[in-house]
């Protein structure tokens, strides 16, 4: 089966930065509780007029300067979001636009922080089958549009930034060599949004809460079911990939939680040295959170042609995947 390879890869990340300082004038928190529970220290926040399209196009420009492409070379966007410019039309047809890719199918996944990963695994079974040639795929959050601030519990975890990766078809031994995704639905009230929703639909009254408009997530038990199906997720792409624990270059995880990024880390048998970690200046970007780390990897020369490469990620829904990569 023909393998992805990704050829190209950028970020974005706004200007602004919100640090634990700023969160300590908001809501009763502190900086040393914040880091010792979280590892996070700042976090960026988009412009109010900076829309989750904007930030893509931006990391796009980036991919498609390392890939060598031009927009209407793509042929396909897969964009993985919880915060869409809009509820319609999709953030994949806002970035068509205003990126130029005219030449492209688009798609949109919901799978929150596993977006990414599940936008990789879609693009490549595309890609196998011929159906498309150059794919490009984004994890892409402006999560300051849904985090209520009044909550310290999530106010202090989340960020804004997007990540694009350009995919086509491995002409050497190079690309995606395993992948697997995995979700349960029976534990969605462990991290939703109330209001929106065919359920719950905006204008069915005046009186919706600032709370049923943004996030609400049970830490704890998250934490829980995070720490066991993110160390098993990667650990099966890398058996699947052939990976030995020694032959890993480097494992990029979801950027969530300093702990259970410790605990995946164990789980696959990965040195600390062989992690990759940025959470403490970007915090919890969701499905942006997994290419960033990429983007940043590539630039700081820890990945590199031919690097044993395992992500993976865990979020609402709940879902989680990940993938093994030669680079």
């Amino acid at each position: 089966m023909t393998r992805a390879k990704i050829i190209g890869i950028g970020s974005y990340t706004p200007e602004r930065v919100l640090t634990n300082s700023d969160l300590e004038k908001i809501v009763d928190t502190s900086d040393e509780w914040i880091i010792s529970r979280t590892g996070i220290i700042e976090r960026h926040i988009a412009a109010d007029d900076e829309d989750t399209s904007d930030m893509c196009v931006e990391a796009a420009k980036s991919a498609l300067d390392m890939a060598g492409l031009k927009e209407t070379d793509i042929d396909m966007i897969i964009a993985g979001t919880v915060t869409p410019d809009y509820r319609l039309p999709s953030l994949s047809c806002m970035i068509q636009k205003k990126l130029g890719a005219s030449n492209s199918a688009t798609m949109d996944i919901v799978a929150a922080c596993a977006g990414f990963i599940h936008g990789l695994s879609v693009a490549q079974a595309y890609i196998a089958t011929g159906t498309y040639k150059n794919i490009l795929v984004f994890g892409a959050e402006k999560l300051s549009s849904i985090t209520n601030y009044d909550d310290r519990n999530t106010c202090v975890l989340f960020g804004d930034a997007a990540g694009a990766a350009i995919l086509t078809a491995s002409d050497d031994e190079s690309g995606i060599l395993s992948t697997y995704l995995k979700s349960d639905g029976n534990l969605d009230r462990l991290l939703y949004i109330e209001a929106g929703g065919t359920h719950t639909p905006y204008g069915q009254n005046g009186d919706f809460r600032k709370q049923d408009t943004c996030i609400v997530m049970h830490g704890n038990e998250v934490f829980k079911h995070a720490v066991r199906y993110m160390g098993d997720a990667a650990a099966r792409v890398a058996k699947e990939a052939g990976f030995t624990p020694d032959s890993i270059d480097l494992l990029v995880p979801h950027q969530a939680n300093i702990r259970i990024i410790q605990a995946t880390a164990k789980r696959v048998g990965v040195p600390w040295e062989k992690v990759y970690l940025n959470i403490e200046k970007y915090g919890n970007t969701s499905a942006a959170s997994v290419p960033l780390a990429l983007d940043q990897a590539v630039k700081e020369g820890r990945i590199k042609k031919g690097s044993n490469i395992v992500i993976v990620a865990f979020g609402g829904g709940l879902t989680w995947g990940a993938a093994a990569i030669r680079w």
